[in-house]
C-alpha cells in the first residue's frame, strides 16, 4: 500500500471558505506529505504531481470532477502521491491521466474522455477505479520497465495496453466493449491477471506478442469476442489480424478451412524432409490460462508463429463460432484437464510445423473435426476423450507427427482417427468406438498401433498406403468388416483379436503384401479372412473361429503363405480357393465343420503337412495330409483374451501350436534322445539331415551344417551330464549369390535346431530392410522388436542384410535397426537363432559396421553358383515333383542351356532354374495344343524342344572359372 501522507492538511473550496480556491494553489502551498482534501465541485485545472502527496475527494467517490483548463488534467512525475475519489475527465481522445514516474496510487477513481497512461519505472496501483475511453481502442496504457497493480478496476469501451517489458499484475478486472482488443500485452510486457472478466472485444479478449515476460491469466472468464478469445503470437506473427484458417468441417478428407467441404490440399501428401522438432518445450515468455472459461467468439485461443507458447491448465472452451484452440506457424500448445466444448469447427486445430500436446483433456460437440492436424505439425494427445463431433474424432494429414497414448474416441460419423498422406501416426492403449466409418483409417500415412480396441465401426482398421503400418495386439470387435487392408498395401499386424464381424473379419486388397501373426478371428457373420487377386499375404499361427461364411476365401487369382493356422466351426467349407488362386497351406488344421476345402475349377491351392479333426466331407488333394508325428496347430479353447504377444520368461521353452501370438495355447516340449520323435511332435533328426543330403549342390554347405549338428549334440549331451559346455555360437552369415539354396537352408537349420531340443519350434522368419528399418524418428526398434519378437523359439532370417548399413549413409536408421538386433540378440540369447545372409563382399561390409555383429557372427558359410549339371538337376527335381518326366535329350539340352547363360548380377541360380521349368511347362503347353487327344505319355514328358534357346546367344557363353565362378566366353 503506497503511503497516506504524514504531513500537514490542506483543503481546496470553490468559495474559498477557510481554504485554498483552485487545488493548484493548494498543491504549491503544501509540504512534503501533505494531504490536499478536495471539497465536491468542478475543477478546471491542469495539474502537475511531483512530490510526496495525497489528494482526496473530501465527500466521497464522484464529488470532485477534474477537467482540465488545457492539456491533460492530470499529470504525476515523481514522487509518493495518493489519489483518491476523483472523477477526472480528458479533453477527448488525448490522455485524461499521465504517470511518468514515482509511486502512485489510484483508489476510487474515474476517469473519462482520454486514456490512463503509465510510463517510465513508475510503480502505480488502481484500486476499485473506473476509466472510460472516448474515441480510442485503449483506455489504460501502460509502458514499462515499471509495474502495475490493477485491483476492482472496471474499463468501459475500451481495452488495456501493456508494452515495454512493463510487469502488470491484476485482479477483479473488468473490461467490457473494447472496440478492438481488450488486453494486450506485447514488446516484452507480461503479468499476472486472476479473477478478471474480458467481455465483448470487437478482437480479441487477450493479445500477447510472445517472448518477453511470462503471462498468467487464473480464473479468467473471456467471452463474447469478436475474433479470439486469446492471440498469443511470436514476433510480428498475427499482429492484430484475425486468425488464419482452422479447423476441418464438412468432409472426412477435410483439409484447412473455416466452413463448407472442403478436401486435401492438392499434391500435398508424398515424403516429409521437414520434420518438426522432437518434444513439446515451453518457448520464452510463454503464457498460461488457469481455470479459466472461455466462452463464444471466432476462436477460442490461438498461439501463432515461430516462439508463440500458450499453456492451458484446467480450462474451459464452449460454444466458439470457430475453431475451440489453435496452434499454427510454428507455435507450441499443451493443454492439460482442459475441455472443449460446443465449437462449431474443430475443437482443437494444428498445422503449420506447430507442436500441441494435450493431456486428460476432453473435445465434445465440435462441428468439424473434434482435433485436427495437418501441414507438417506435432500432436500429442495422451488419456483424451474426443466424442461428439461433426466429422472425424481425430484427422492427421500432411505430413503430421502424432501421438495418441490412453485416449477414448468415440459418438463420430466418419472415422476415430484418419491418418493422411505424409502423416505419421502412433497409437496405443486407445479405445475407439461407437463410429461411423473407419476406427482407424490410413490413406497415404503410416500408423504404428499397440493395443487398440475398437466397437462398433463400418470398418475397424482401414489400411491404404504404400507405406508398412504396424498393429501389435488389439481387439476389433462388432465391426461390419473387422480389419481391411487395401490394395497394394504392406502391413505386420500381431496379436490381432477379430471377433463378432457384421461382414468379414480380415479382409486382404487387391495386390497385398501383409504379414498377420499370431492373430484370433472369431465369431464373424461372413467370411473370416478374404483374400483377393493378387494379394501375397503370409499368415501365421492365426486362427479361425465361428465363421457363417468360409474360414478363408481366396478370391479368382489370390496368393499368400499360411502356415500353422486353424480353421474351426465354419458354416460354409472352411478353406475355398478360386480360379488360379495360388495359396499355400502348410501345417493347417481344419476342424468341426461339415466340409473342410472348395476348390473352384483351375484353382492352385497348394496344401502340405495338413491335418482335419471332426471334418464331415474332406476335399483335401491326396497327399496334403500330415504324416503321424508333423506338428500341426491344434483346436483350442475359444475363450482366449487376445492379450498382447509379448517375450518368453528368460530361459522358458514353449512350442505354440495354432497360433504364435495372442490368444494362441502353448504346449511344453520335452528334449528326448536324439532323432526320436518326441510326444508333441518334434522331427526325427535323421529324417532332416536326409532331407539336407538330398538338396542339389552346396557340398560345402551341407558338410559344414552336418559338422555344426555334431557339436550341438555334443553340447547338448554335455549339459544333460552336467558338463559345461563348449563355446557356441549359433547365429550365421550365409553369403552366396541370389538364388543358391539360403532360405532353403536356413529353414531346414531351424528345424535342426528344434529336433536337437535348443530351439523350441524352429519355425523360420523371413525379414529384409522393409520389415526391419522405419521411415520416421522412432518408427524402426518397434519393427525390428516385433520381428525378433515373432522368430522366438525359431530362426530369424535377414535377407539382403547389407542394405542396413548402405554405403556412405552413416546417419541412416539401419543402424538403429542393427543396435535394436544386438541388443535383443544378447537378452534372448537362448531364444533364437539370427542368420544374416546376402552378397559375399557385401556381408563382409555388414559384420565389419558394427562391433556387436563382429562378434556374434563369427561363423560364415559360403553358397557356391550351381553349375550347368546342378541347375539341370534342380529342374529335374520340380518336374518330378509336379509329375513330369524328362524325355531323351532334355537332360543334355537343359545342360547347354545353362551353360549357355551369362552369370551376370541378374542371374538368378536356383530361382533361374525354377523359372526355367515354367517356361518349359509353358512350351509344351503350346506344343500339345493343336493335338486332338495327347496320350498320357504326351502330357507328362517334356522335350529338348521345350527347353528355350539361352538368352545371350553362343557369343557370351560362360564356362566356370579355376576360382568356383564364371568366366566370359569371348
Amino acid at each position: 500500500m503506497i503511503g497516506r501522507g504524514s504531513g500537514t492538511a490542506l483543503r481546496v473550496g470553490p468559495h474559498g471558505w477557510g481554504a485554498h480556491k483552485t487545488i493548484g494553489a493548494a498543491l504549491r502551498a503544501a509540504a512534503p506529505g501533505a494531504v490536499v482534501s478536495v471539497q465536491p465541485g468542478v475543477y478546471a485545472e491542469t495539474l502537475v504531481l511531483a512530490g510526496d502527496v495525497a489528494l482526496v475527494a473530501e465527500q466521497g467517490p464522484g464529488s470532485v470532477r477534474l477537467t482540465g483548463a488545457r492539456g491533460v488534467p492530470l499529470t504525476v512525475t515523481g514522487g509518493t502521491v495518493r489519489v483518491g475519489g476523483l472523477v477526472v475527465e480528458g479533453p477527448g481522445g488525448r490522455a485524461a491521466v499521465r504517470v511518468t514516474g514515482g509511486a502512485v496510487e489510484f483508489e476510487e477513481c474515474e476517469i473519462g474522455g482520454g486514456p490512463l497512461e503509465v510510463s517510465g519505472d513508475s510503480v502505480t496501483a488502481l484500486r476499485g477505479c473506473r476509466v472510460r475511453a472516448t474515441g480510442t481502442a485503449v483506455a489504460v496504457r501502460l509502458s514499462g520497465p515499471g509495474r502495475t497493480e490493477l485491483t476492482d478496476v472496471t474499463l468501459d469501451g475500451a481495452g488495456l495496453l501493456a508494452e515495454r517489458h512493463v510487469e502488470v499484475r491484476a485482479h477483479g478486472l473488468t473490461v467490457t466493449g473494447a472496440p478492438e482488443d481488450a488486453l494486450v500485452l506485447r514488446d516484452g510486457a507480461g503479468g499476472e491477471f486472476t479473477e478478471c472478466t474480458l467481455s465483448g472485444a470487437a478482437a480479441s479478449a487477450v493479445q500477447v506478442v510472445a517472448g518477453g515476460r511470462p503471462v498468467l491469466l487464473r480464473d479468467c472468464l473471456l467471452a463474447d469476442s469478436g475474433k479470439q478469445g486469446v492471440l498469443v503470437t511470436g514476433g510480428d506473427a498475427g499482429r492484430g489480424g484475425p486468425a488464419g484458417p482452422a479447423g476441418a468441417r464438412g468432409s472426412a478428407t477435410a483439409g484447412p478451412g473455416t466452413g463448407g467441404p472442403v478436401t486435401d490440399r492438392p499434391g500435398a501428401g508424398g515424403a516429409v524432409t521437414d520434420r518438426p522438432a522432437a518434444g513439446f518445450p515451453d518457448p520464452a515468455g510463454a503464457v498460461v490460462l488457469d481455470a479459466c472459461r472461455i466462452t463464444a467468439g471466432h476462436l477460442g485461443v490461438r498461439a501463432g508463429g515461430p516462439g508463440a507458447g500458450l499453456t492451458l491448465r484446467n480450462c474451459r472452451i464452449e460454444g466458439t463460432g470457430g475453431v475451440g484452440a489453435l496452434a499454427d506457424d510454428g507455435a507450441v500448445l499443451r493443454m492439460s484437464d482442459c475441455r472443449v466444448s460446443d465449437t462449431k469447427d474443430s475443437g482443437v486445430a494444428v498445422h503449420s510445423r506447430a507442436r500441441a500436446a494435450l493431456d486428460d483433456c476432453a473435445v465434445t460437440g465440435a462441428g468439424g473435426n473434434g482435433v485436427f492436424a495437418t501441414y507438417r505439425a506435432a500432436l500429442r494427445l495422451t488419456g483424451c476423450t474426443v466424442t461428439k463431433s461433426t466429422c472425424t474424432a481425430v484427422h492427421l494429414g500432411d505430413g503430421v507427427r502424432a501421438v495418441l497414448r490412453g485416449c477414448v474416441l468415440s459418438d463420430v460419423p466418419q472415422h476415430g482417427i484418419r491418418v493422411g498422406d505424409g502423416a505419421l501416426a502412433t497409437v496405443e492403449d486407445t479405445r475407439i468406438g461407437p463410429v461411423g466409418m473407419a476406427g482407424i483409417s490410413v490413406a497415404g500415412g503410416d500408423l504404428t498401433a499397440r493395443r487398440i480396441r475398437v466397437t462398433g465401426a463400418e470398418t475397424g482398421i482401414d489400411l491404404t498406403t504404400p507405406h508398412r503400418p504396424l498393429l501389435e495386439g488389439g481387439e476389433l470387435t462388432a465391426c461390419r468388416t473387422g480389419l481391411l487392408i487395401g490394395a497394394d498395401t504392406g502391413a505386420q499386424v500381431s496379436g490381432l483379436r477379430v471377433r463378432n464381424s457384421g461382414e468379414l473379419g480380415i479382409r486382404i486388397g487387391e495386390r497385398a503384401a501383409p504379414w498377420l501373426i499370431g492373430c484370433h478371428v472369431l465369431d464373424t457373420a461372413g467370411s473370416a479372412l478374404v483374400i483377393l487377386a493378387g494379394a501375397r499375404p503370409r499368415i501365421t499361427g492365426t486362427r479361425v473361429t465361428r465363421a457363417e461364411g468360409n474360414g478363408l476365401y481366396a478370391a479368382d487369382g489370390a496368393a499368400g503363405e499360411l502356415t500353422d493356422c486353424t480353421f474351426g466351426s465354419t458354416d460354409c467349407p472352411a478353406v475355398f480357393a478360386g480360379r488360379d488362386a495360388s495359396p499355400v497351406l502348410r501345417r493347417v488344421l481344419i476342424h468341426h465343420t461339415a466340409e473342410d476345402v472348395r476348390l473352384a475349377e483351375g484353382s492352385r491351392a497348394v496344401f502340405r503337412d495338413c491335418r482335419i479333426d471332426a471334418v464331415e466331407t474332406s476335399d483335401l488333394p491326396p497327399g496334403s495330409l500330415a504324416a503321424a508325428g508333423t506338428p500341426v496347430g491344434t483346436p483350442e479353447s475359444d475363450t482366449g483374451t487376445g492379450t498382447d504377444a509379448g517375450f518368453a520368461p528368460e530361459g522358458e521353452r514353449t512350442t505354440v501350436t495354432g497360433g504364435s501370438g495372442p490368444g494362441g495355447g502353448s504346449v511344453a516340449v520335452p528334449v528326448t534322445g536324439d532323432g526320436g520323435a518326441t510326444a508333441s511332435g518334434e522331427e526325427p533328426l535323421e529324417e532332416l539331415l536326409g532331407e539336407l543330403r538330398a538338396l542339389v549342390g552346396l557340398e560345402r554347405v551341407k558338410q559344414d551344417v552336418e559338422t555344426m549338428v555334431k557339436l550341438m549334440r555334443l553340447v547338448r549331451r554335455r549339459t544333460e551330464a552336467g558338463l559345461p559346455p563348449p563355446p557356441l555360437s549359433r547365429h550365421l552369415v550365409f553369403a552366396g549369390n541370389s538364388g543358391t539354396g539360403k532360405t532353403t537352408v536356413a529353414r531346414l537349420y531351424g528345424r535342426l535346431l528344434a529336433a536337437l531340443g535348443l530351439l523350441t519350434k524352429g519355425h523360420l522368419v523371413e525379414a529384409d530392410r522393409g520389415t526391419l528399418v522405419g521411415e520416421y524418428v522412432g518408427h524402426t526398434a518397434p519393427r525390428t522388436t516385433a520381428a525378433f519378437r515373432q522368430a522366438l523359439g525359431g530362426v530369424l532370417f535377414i535377407d539382403e542384410a547389407y542394405a542396413l548399413v548402405p554405403h556412405g549413409q552413416g546417419g541412416d536408421f539401419g543402424q538403429e535397426a542393427i543396435a535394436t538386433l544386438v541388443k535383443l540378440m544378447e537378452d534372448h540369447r537362448d531364444d533364437v537363432v539370427v542368420i544374416v545372409a546376402g552378397y559375399p563382399e557385401e556381408m563382409d561390409h555388414f559384420v565389419s559396421a558394427n562391433p556387436g555383429l563382429a562378434s556374434r557372427f563369427t561363423r560364415t558359410l559360403v553358397f557356391d553358383d550351381y553349375d550347368a549339371e546342378q541347375l539341370a538337376g534342380i529342374v529335374a527335381r520340380h518336374a518330378a515333383e509336379h509329375r513330369y518326366e524328362l524325355g531323351e535329350g532334355t537332360a543334355e539340352a537343359l545342360r547347354e542351356h545353362f551353360d549357355g547363360l551369362v552369370r551376370d548380377e541378374t542371374f538368378g541360380n536356383g530361382r533361374g532354374a525354377r523359372q526355367l521349368f515354367q517356361q518349359m511347362t509353358e512350351r509344351h503347353a503350346g506344343r500339345l495344343a493343336d493335338l486332338p487327344e495327347p496320350t498320357t505319355a504326351e502330357l507328362v514328358t517334356l522335350l529338348p524342344a521345350d527347353v528355350p534357346e539361352p538368352e545371350w546367344g553362343e557369343d557370351r557363353r560362360r564356362a566356370p572359372s579355376a576360382g568356383g565362378g564364371y568366366e566370359a566366353l569371348r
